[in-house]
């Protein structure tokens, strides 16, 4: 499987708890945090609902 690399750009403070919980199960715990994952099939789905928070780069 590939890697990605995670990073968020935008804030959390007015965004659904369901987005919230994403972001914290994705392993993103404040911003401008990053996380390298492998990019499975549900990791992508999550990154999906959270699309305009995240920058995804692929390494």
């Amino acid at each position: 499987m590939a890697k990605i690399k995670i990073t968020q750009i935008r804030s959390k403070i007015h965004c659904p708890l369901r987005q919230k919980a994403t972001l914290e199960a994705l392993g993103i715990k404040k911003m401008n945090g990053t996380v390298e994952v492998e990019a499975t099939p549900q990791i992508l789905g999550m990154v999906t609902k959270v699309k305009h928070l995240v920058k995804v780069e692929e390494l």
